[in-house]
């Protein structure tokens, strides 16, 4: 008996190629082209948007490396280890804030990128974005990926303000909050704040769809925490980095100003690094730029520093943190979007 006589009548015989139509393969060719012609825009996208922030802040760049000659190298070397270290905690803290197991260099790499994108983009948005698609990506659907990010958020706000904490009970009279909110803003902000909090309420109350989206929502982010709390290791590693990382930042600027010869003690500088990037967390600038510096050298003066030392110290701390690791990191993330890791 043949094998043809053993198939079933209408059946494909094996060893027949099929053949795809002229029709299918163009259509396929079409739909693949302006998704390919997407991914490499996006991928000249953050190297044109390093130069435009470099153009535009080429005089603060400018003055830091300038003021890089003037320091201790060795001290800018430790500056630039501890920066380097950040992005380890910032894994650490993506990691511990969702319970698969992501793919440890792609997340360090992708944490790299999402630093780069976190300083061409309004505050929070670009890294945000980049670790969204990096999870989604990982096979995590979007509810929980949003999830996971809700809790890194929640998660690295809680490890900054509790360094903070720690930093003013150790040194209480080492800077005045005064210095950074005058005198009468506590007012406005909190009634800004209730009235945020009043027209999200009335949008819940009113709006059945938004009420369950983000009922819905909750429901998932609770359950994703209490899941990535009964793993002690995912505990350990969104807390462990969620702490470490504002420490690291503070670290890096007080190495920074050792290296300068800065005359203000380094709990000191540690303390009004993290006061003042508290205080600007709100202020809606691509990674603070502009507002962190001024917000830095006010607090670093107000802590006892020289002005000029202080401005010194702060610009190269920028170049050291934002600069220098600005055309690397974007160069990553157009290397992770053209092999679709994002």
């Amino acid at each position: 008996m043949t094998l043809q006589e053993t198939l079933p009548t209408g059946a494909p015989d094996p060893r027949e190629r099929t053949a795809v139509s002229p029709e299918c393969a163009v259509g396929h060719g079409g739909s693949r082209g302006p998704a390919r012609t997407v991914r490499r825009v996006l991928c000249v996208v953050p190297l044109l948007l390093v130069t435009v922030v470099a153009v535009r802040h080429r005089s603060v760049l400018a003055d830091g490396f300038a003021h890089l000659p003037a320091a201790r190298w060795p001290w800018l070397l430790a500056a630039a280890g501890a920066t380097c270290l950040t992005w380890v905690a910032a894994a650490c803290t993506r990691q511990g804030a969702v319970l698969p197991r992501l793919p440890a260099r792609r997340l360090l790499a992708t944490q790299f990128a999402a630093g780069a994108a976190n300083h061409l983009l309004p505050t929070g948005l670009g890294a945000s974005a980049v670790n969204l698609r990096f999870m989604t990506v990982c096979g995590l659907p979007l509810s929980r990926a949003s999830a996971g990010l809700a809790l890194y958020l929640l998660a690295e706000a809680v490890g900054r303000v509790a360094v903070l904490g720690g930093l003013l009970v150790a040194f209480p009279g080492a800077l005045r909050p005064q210095v950074l909110l005058p005198e009468g803003v506590f007012g406005p902000l909190l009634l800004g704040l209730a009235g945020v909090a009043a027209l999200a309420a009335g949008a819940l109350v009113c709006a059945r769809r938004l009420r369950r989206a983000v009922c819905s929502f909750l429901r998932t982010a609770l359950g994703e925490a209490r899941s990535v709390h009964t793993r002690p290791a995912r505990a350990l590693a969104l807390w462990g980095g969620a702490l470490a990382f504002p420490a690291l930042q503070a670290t890096a600027l007080v190495l920074v100003g050792v290296s300068l010869g800065l005359q203000v003690p380094p709990g000191h500088m540690a303390l009004a690094y993290l006061a003042a990037t508290v205080a600007v967390a709100l202020v809606p600038t691509p990674g603070g730029l502009g507002s962190v510096e001024a917000a830095l050298i006010v607090a670093l003066v107000a802590a006892g520093g020289a002005p000029p030392v202080a401005t010194a110290v702060v610009l190269a701390f920028r170049v050291i943190t934002v600069w220098l690791p600005l055309l690397p990191g974007a160069l990553t993330l157009a290397a992770l979007v053209r092999l679709k890791v994002i």
